[in-house]
This record gives C-alpha cells, structure tokens and sequence, in this order.
C-alpha cells in the first residue's frame, strides 16, 4: 500500500467515525440518566430530580468506576493510606497520631464539607483543613494544591464517606457563604457568557458539542478523568469550566470557589459519596 493511499484509507476511518459519533448524538442514544435520580429536600429546590454524574456516563465508564481494580482512582486511596501514617514535620506525628483509623474517625466527614471553622470565623474545604492540621498539629509545610500528596489525602479521606449521603450545613454562620456560592453560580463568564446553571441546570441531558452535559454534581470530587489520564480536584475542575467559557477563573481554594463548592454540594444534596468517581 502506498503512503499516499495509507493516508487517504486513515482520513477515511476518521471521517466516518466522526459521522458515526454525530449519527449517535442526534439520534439521541445516550446514557439512560432518566429515573436514577433522588427526591430534592424541599419544594423550592432548583431541580426536579438529584442526579449524580454517574448517570451521564457510559455504561463502560460506569464499569470502570463500580470495579475497584479497575478504577485508576484507587492508587490514589491506596497513597492517601501510606501518607496517612506517615510521620511528617517538626512535630513528629502522622495524621494517624491524632486520628487513629481513619475507616472509623474520616467516616462522613467528606460528606459535610466544606464545614465552618470556629477559629478562622470561615468555611473551609477539606483540602483546606487537612494543611491545618499538618501546620498547626504536624508542624509540617503545607501540600501545594493540585499535588500528588494533597490530591491522594483529600480522595482517601473522603473515601471513608463512600456511599453516605452528602449532606453540608448551610445554615447559621455558612448561609452568607451559601448565598455567595448561589450568586456565582448563576453569574455569567467570559466571552461565551454562560454560567454554572446555563449548562448544568438548564441543559443537562443535552450535548453541548461532544460534551454530554450533567448535572454537575460533586459527589464523586476528586474524580479521575479518562481524558485527562489523572485524579481532578474539584477547584481544578471548577477552574477548566469557567476557561472554558473563555473567562478568568477564580484561584483554586479562594473564597469565591469555596462558596461555590458549598452552594454545588448543597444541589446534591443526599446522593451518595462516590469518590473516587470515574468521568470522561
């Protein structure tokens, strides 16, 4: 076969397959998400039904995420576990020397947060207080956010909520944050314009291009995703959407994203932990 034809035998295949994935968008064949979802806890809830993203995916992805020797997600678990006894710091100790087994002391605590700090008269998210705890009970520095070290912690503590309904606080001291993660939500950004709701309130259950839109629930944060190849923060992720619509996002672990995860945990409220999830 010439490399002529070699070529124009690829350029072919492409082309089809190209078709093949428009064909199946508009022939509407895509995950079955209708009927899996929970009841809201009140009337005035901004959807109808709670849907995790679980449902959005295909059923091999599906596969991936139920299978833990399949899922990529768990060599992040399995580190969080090494690290969580791990000595570090001036202090000598572990995050296992104050909190022992982390299956009975982490269990529901990555189905409440972000959760509000007495001493720092905020909320703060759990990658946030996992470095309180190494710079004021380790006397360790801090992990960089989007690091291998804090990635893995924050997936195997929340590892210990799987399957326990995600349920923050959002009243007292948390409704104004409540309210600002509300406001940001439905802001716009950038030069497409859209926010949060735009895609994942008034068109999930659509393709916006290639992309099948969910409900953009967090249960599953951080979550391991097949395009990127790697474990996703939520912050992160929160980031990639709003670059997406062409705008400035807000820095990872700022105000203004710990709002909104709390406001974003609050749309889920109930459905289960499922982290680490598996999306595309």
């Amino acid at each position: 076969m010439s490399l002529r034809l070699a070529f124009c035998t690829i350029a072919l295949l492409a082309i089809a397959a190209g078709a093949a994935g428009i064909a199946l968008a508009e022939n509407g064949e895509h995950p079955d998400w209708r009927g899996h979802g929970i009841k809201p806890p009140a009337e005035n809830f901004p959807l109808p039904e709670i849907v995790s993203g679980y449902w959005f995916r295909t059923k091999e992805t599906q596969a991936i995420q139920d299978d833990d020797f399949n899922n990529p997600g768990m060599f992040a678990v399995e580190q969080g576990e090494q690290l969580w006894s791990k000595p570090d710091g001036a202090a000598g100790k572990s995050c296992a020397s104050c909190h022992q087994d982390a299956a009975a002391s982490m269990k529901g605590v990555g189905a409440a947060m972000p959760k509000w700090n007495d001493a720092l008269h905020r909320p703060v998210n759990l990658e946030q207080q996992i470095n309180i705890c190494r710079s004021e009970r380790m006397q360790a520095a801090p992990w960089k956010f989007g690091s291998a070290e804090l990635t893995a912690m924050t997936t195997f503590v929340r590892f210990q909520s799987r399957g326990m309904p995600v349920a923050p606080r959002v009243d007292g001291p948390m409704t104004p944050w409540f309210e600002k993660g509300k406001r940001l939500y439905y802001t716009r950004n950038g030069q497409l314009d859209l926010a949060c709701a735009s895609c994942h309130e008034k068109n999930y259950g659509r393709n916006l291009r290639a992309d099948f839109l969910s409900q953009g629930q967090s249960n599953g944060f951080p979550v391991y995703r097949l395009r990127d190849q790697r474990l996703v923060p939520l912050h992160e992720r929160m980031e990639g959407c709003i670059f997406d619509v062409r705008g400035i996002p807000y820095a990872p672990l700022s105000d203004e994203f710990v709002a909104l995860e709390l406001y974003v945990a609050w749309r889920g409220t109930g459905l289960p932990v499922e982290t680490p999830a598996v999306r595309n």
